[in-house]
């Protein structure tokens, strides 16, 4: 998962501290999430797909499909 959490950053041309402002935590936190030092919460894993607009399945890592609601 940390990948896709820095690939997703990245490619929203976003910085660690840019996010960690929008999901509420420090950027030290992030940082420490990004590179899987510290456990992502089930309330932080809400919070980075709704602001990535991507489903939780898409930042497990458990689909490839990035959309919230996949069309079907």
């Amino acid at each position: 998962m940390k990948n896709r959490l820095k690939d997703l950053r990245e490619d929203h041309d976003y910085t660690q501290q840019t996010v960690a402002d929008n999901i509420g935590i420090t950027q030290r936190k992030y940082s420490y999430i990004e590179t899987g030092v510290q456990p992502l919460t089930a309330e932080l894993l809400v919070s980075l797909a709704r602001f990535y607009g991507v489903s939780i399945d898409y930042l497990l890592c458990e689909t490839d499909i990035p959309d919230r609601y996949p069309h079907r």
